[in-house]
């Protein structure tokens, strides 16, 4: 199944996420498409800048639960074996190094974010260089609460600082699309209308430089991150905990729960009590 459309605009490579009947939730083909559009992009040499959007009322709502919690259930005392958190990292470093691949190649990368963009949507979008959300986007990552940690934690901090990571990662609450502007989260908000002609226009102006101009800019600015904030270290942790958060008590009650009642039901049981992402009627939110 085609997860990700490739359309171009002269120098500007779109990719467009386009399972909005399923909120363009991350499945293992979704990571293998992206990871192989992104390197087409990367080597293509008449692209200058990749513009990721999506389809739909859902930018990414995360990981589906119809598949990922049946995954673990499935993997979990099969065999009379204790958890391997080495192979855990493994299986989860696909999709964390594939998102980084937004940060890494070396041509810039913009989002354009309407609806929901939660959890693992985060995980992915965060490592855009430049994110644009219109007034509907809402981002956040509910699994804080149980079931995970974001894969790479360096993105909250060097675009919120820590103090206002922490505050929306000790909760899991979600942020609007002009809550995330004003914090720093993502570059702008538009008008959900202008979101495809301003990030578009956007796009073309940076595809105005020339590449190897826009790759040396890049490059550059990166190695101020990686310095500052060590991304490879970062998503190691992340991936690490997100394993252990996924293998606590908390995690394995989610998931039978999930098993038990649906994973609908599960993620609404999670957030009902903050009043918050599937408590309304609105696309229910994702790991």
């Amino acid at each position: 199944m085609t997860a990700i459309r490739v359309e171009d605009d002269g120098a500007v490579r779109h990719l467009i996420l386009c399972r909005p009947d399923e909120f363009n939730t991350i499945t293992p083909e979704f990571r293998d498409q992206l990871g192989q559009n992104l390197d087409d992009a990367d080597i293509d040499g008449s692209v200058k800048v990749v513009l990721l959007r999506a389809e739909g009322k859902a930018f990414c709502a995360g990981f589906g639960l119809d598949w990922s919690t049946v995954t673990q259930a499935h993997s979990e005392g099969t065999d009379g074996r204790a958890w391997d958190s080495v192979q855990d990292i493994q299986m989860i470093s696909r999709y964390g190094n594939t998102f980084a691949k937004l940060h890494e190649i070396s041509k810039p990368t913009l989002a354009a974010v309407g609806g929901w963009c939660v959890a693992g949507g985060t995980d992915m979008v965060l490592n855009a260089d430049l994110i644009v959300a219109s007034e509907s986007a809402r981002f956040g990552y509910p699994p804080a609460r149980v079931w995970g940690v974001p894969e790479a934690p360096w993105v909250w901090v060097a675009r919120l600082g820590l103090e206002k990571a922490k505050r929306f990662l000790f909760t899991g609450d979600e942020i609007s699309g002009q809550e995330a502007a004003e914090l720093g989260l993502v570059l702008e908000c538009v008008a959900d209308e202008d979101l495809a002609d301003h990030t578009s226009e956007l796009a073309q102006r940076m595809a105005m430089l020339p590449l190897n101009q826009l790759q040396m800019m890049k490059w550059m600015l990166n190695d101020v991150a990686r310095h500052q904030y060590q991304p490879d270290t970062s998503r190691l942790l992340g991936f690490m905990f997100d394993g252990v958060a996924r293998h606590t008590q908390e995690g394995a009650d989610f998931v039978a729960r999930s098993q038990e009642v649906g994973w609908r039901e599960a993620v609404r049981e999670r957030d009902s009590p903050f009043g918050d992402y599937g408590t309304r009627n609105s696309p229910t939110s994702r790991k």
